[in-house]
């Protein structure tokens, strides 16, 4: 916050708007709710759109506040002056931000006598941005955490008020480790707190490293597309990482037919080598689906086919014929064309 706003703070309990949208934010939403300060409103992201005109699942969030009859605002942009007016009249002490999902401008910020802080699911300054937990599994990271820090305009830049670590589990997913950070950020937060109460805006917070920060930019659709070229540890860190969206699949490069889109639901890394081709099919034996990489083996448990329900290797190979020596690999289809591969010299028919 800028030095001119620095105030005289007398410890007391506090009036606090809750800002967040996803389930990581919910267990510190909980545990705001049952302590003595005065939660006076949650913000969260408007409902997404449905088609057909379905009605939107009830957010974590929005759950949570309809239990305790709270207030509930769900801007477009925290940031516009119809948004301050909302703000403005609930006299807020602190906004707290988890998963919210929009960026607080200065303006916002000096809403609140101590500004904001945010709970935010990485050791900071790595990974900045809004998927930490998928990246940080993503790069086989040993050690996460959560940091709670005092907020500034620039995303996920404040000063650090508190922070708490955590091994990554070999075979968690992204799904289980973002609930484990969900709970471990509770204390964290609690404390931070317990700092603004007793120094006011200008608490004793340590100064990211700006050679130190990594970035952590939202997932795309694309990312789920497996890599054989890689080791099997990185795609199957790869396919832990991307749970529940976008998930990880491959194609199957038939000879003379269209490739067909597989999700992978569940895999096995497997240290032995092959001697053939990353991407290839090493062995069919026994039911068991497993396909070389460029360090190991990865055997495919379960498969999605596209269009059709979820299978066990040993079904996907006896109703559709893959064998031994068959490719798994990247595909984008031409528009305007028929996306059937030539066959290949020597392939069956």
């Amino acid at each position: 916050m800028p030095a001119a706003f620095f105030i005289a703070w007398e410890a007391k309990m506090l009036r606090i708007v809750m800002m967040g949208t996803g389930p990581f934010a919910a267990p510190t939403f909980r545990r705001l709710l049952a302590s003595p300060h005065n939660v006076l409103a949650l913000l969260t992201q408007p409902p997404r759109a449905m088609r057909g005109n379905r009605q939107a699942p009830l957010s974590p969030m929005r759950a949570v506040a309809e239990e305790f009859d709270l207030p509930i605002h769900w801007p477009e942009s925290v940031n516009t002056p119809e948004s301050h007016e909302i703000l403005r009249a609930y006299a807020a002490d602190l906004f707290v931000v988890c998963d919210y999902g929009q960026i607080l401008s200065a303006d916002t910020l000096m809403l609140a006598k101590l500004g904001g802080i945010n709970l935010h699911g990485s050791l900071l300054p790595k990974y900045r941005g809004a998927a930490p937990v998928n990246w940080a599994m993503y790069n086989g990271d040993a050690e996460t955490g959560v940091t709670v820090i005092h907020m500034t305009p620039k995303l996920d830049g404040g000063p650090i008020l508190a922070i708490a670590k955590t091994p990554i589990d070999a075979d968690e997913d992204a799904v289980e480790l973002e609930e484990r950070l969900s709970l471990i950020g509770i204390e964290p937060v609690i404390d931070s707190i317990a700092l603004l109460e007793k120094h006011g805006n200008n608490p004793p917070g340590q100064l990211q490293d700006p050679a130190l920060v990594t970035k952590a930019r939202r997932l795309r659709k694309e990312d789920g597309d497996l890599p054989w070229a890689r080791t099997a540890a990185e795609i199957y860190n790869q396919h832990r990482a991307f749970q529940p969206w976008p998930g990880t699949y491959t194609h199957w490069l038939r000879d003379g037919a269209e490739p067909l889109r597989l999700i992978v639901k569940r895999m096995t890394p497997l240290a032995s080598d092959a001697r053939v081709a990353p991407g290839q099919v090493a062995s069919t034996d026994e039911g068991r689906l497993v396909v070389a990489t460029a360090g190991g083996q990865i055997a495919l448990d379960e498969i999605q086919p596209a269009g059709k329900r979820v299978m066990q290797a040993a079904e996907f190979l006896n109703g559709y014929g893959l064998r031994a020596g068959d490719r798994f690999g990247s595909f984008e289809p031409l528009p305007g064309t028929d996306n059937i591969p030539p066959a290949s010299p020597g392939s069956r028919a």
